[in-house]
């Protein structure tokens, strides 16, 4: 059955080596039956009988759209943007036996990322129905089912400067399965090689502002065609009960001896027009924070410190323990250990704007800086992406939503943080926002400090995976809890 299948190839840039690409090729008795070069200008080398495609930028629409009057293969590789690719024994047949065998409308499959010439496995995760970040890695080479090309360029609407790629995907997840080959297929190069700590950011740096707009849109229209979009409808909340102070600050420590009095003395010079205090959770540090903050703790009566019986506690078992606590009050504000307040007025500004707008969740905006607090790009992180419009709804494709988080007590008490150290933030919030508004600070009101201490500044693959997957996982639940609120609305 393979035999009768017919592929074409989708070349990004014209700097593959061309040559042994086509030789692998055709060890598998499989040659190309059309060959499209994607580049914004003719290159100075392409296979004989290639198909130019002027392309400024190989994810446009318009680049998609032509491609599909054009292909007449059954399924195309699409490879982006590498210099290098060398196909393993049998890693073709594997795509093409995968595709026919699921009807899959995409396949990608493990590589190894060619770094100075040796191999490094480059594991991936699988797709599911909340992997809505516009940034999933489907590798370097993504066999596509000609037949749903177009077909999504039959309903393609308005012009996509960048996310023609996004929205062809997310046309396919809605159509046909999605489906990755859990083994190494092939070898390619790696452009950017930035650190994890770097790459992190760029959904957010104003430099991509344009880019984000547009993802926005696709993400949007793909939620109101799965019955996943929520309208922007919100209750007012009506903050009632008598608490110990009215904010508490929840840092959660283990082994930051280094920056946590940093932390504590920020929150402790904020100016504002009511009592706070400051509610330390060390999770059993061995470095000296706990007893610099034992000693602290006995000089300054707002600095509570805690110390949990259990001793296999993260940083989201940490917050249920602060927000559980009998001092922690109306409003709970977050201030990791790493990082500061901007200035005294933060505390201040976080508790009035809770006052009048009713909401249950307040986020700020934060700046990037080194160790020493010298600003470092991005810069400002003001995620402007937010409206109070459409703000939880493209929430399910971005990672991140700012900093700091505060949150009205006793919502957040009841929806609790996961018992994890990444995404456990992101996991409440994503809760909150379902039902309740977002207060947002667009101002600087933290500092966000990198540093080689910081958990996430270099991270494996195998844990940017991890990370990826289970952020994946909780924004297909939520995507589930968004779709079934939807219908019990409607009844």
């Amino acid at each position: 059955m393979l035999y009768n299948l017919t592929i074409s190839l989708v070349l990004s840039q014209g700097g593959i080596n061309y040559k042994s690409f086509l030789t692998e090729l055709k060890k598998e008795t499989l040659s190309p039956e059309e060959i499209f070069i994607l580049s914004p200008e003719i290159p100075d080398f392409q296979p004989k009988n290639a198909i130019f495609i002027k392309a400024a930028n190989p994810f446009a629409s318009e680049t998609f759209i032509e491609l599909a009057s054009k292909i007449k293969s059954d399924y195309f590789f699409f490879i982006p943007r590498t210099e290098e690719i060398s196909i393993c024994p049998g890693g073709i047949k594997k795509f093409l036996t995968i595709a026919s065998e699921l009807n899959s409308g995409l396949v990608y499959s493990d590589f190894n990322e060619l770094r100075g010439g040796k191999p490094l496995p480059h594991p991936l995760i699988d797709y599911q129905p909340g992997s809505l970040r516009d940034d999933f890695d489907f590798g370097k080479m993504i066999l596509i089912k000609t037949e749903a090309l177009k077909k999504a360029a039959g309903e393609w609407i308005g012009k996509d400067n960048y996310s023609g790629f996004y929205r062809l995907r997310l046309y396919i997840s809605r159509n046909y399965p999605i489906t990755r080959a859990p083994e190494i297929l092939y070898s390619a190069s790696e452009t950017d090689l930035r650190k994890s700590g770097e790459k992190q950011f760029d959904y957010v740096n104003p430099a991509n502002r344009d880019v984000q707009i547009e993802m926005e849109a696709v993400v949007t229209d793909h939620l109101k065609k799965i019955g996943g979009y929520l309208q922007p409808c919100f209750p007012e909340i009506e903050f009632r009960g008598s608490f110990p102070v009215e904010a508490s600050v929840i840092i959660p420590v283990k082994n930051r001896v280094t920056t946590i009095m940093d932390a504590v003395e920020s929150a402790l010079k904020q100016k504002t027009r009511f009592e706070f205090n400051i509610i330390v959770v060390d999770n059993h540090s061995t470095d000296g924070t706990t007893e610099l903050l034992s000693s602290y703790s006995k000089e300054n009566r707002h600095l509570i410190h805690l110390i949990p019986s259990e001793k296999e506690l993260n940083i989201g078992g940490c917050w249920n323990l602060a927000l559980n606590s009998e001092n922690c009050g109306r409003f709970a504000v977050q201030l990791d250990s790493d990082d500061l307040y901007k200035d005294e007025t933060t505390l201040q500004k976080i508790d009035d704007l809770f006052h009048s707008e009713k909401c249950a969740i307040v986020i700020g905006s934060y700046v990037m800086t080194d160790f020493n607090l010298n600003e470092i790009p991005p810069g400002i992180i003001a995620h402007r992406e937010w409206t109070d419009k459409n703000g939880r709804n493209n929430a399910l494709r971005i990672n991140g939503l700012g900093a700091p988080r505060a949150y009205y007590t006793p919502v957040i008490r009841k929806i609790k943080f996961p018992d994890v150290s990444y995404g456990e933030d992101y996991s409440a919030v994503l809760e909150i926002i379902r039902d309740f508004k977002v207060g947002r600070i667009y101002e600087p009101v933290y500092i966000c400090r990198r540093w080689e201490g910081n958990s996430d500044s270099s991270l494996s693959f195998e844990k940017i995976n991890a990370n990826n997957l289970f952020k994946d996982s909780i924004r297909t639940r939520e995507l589930s809890a968004r779709i079934k609120k939807n219908m019990e609305n409607v009844k």
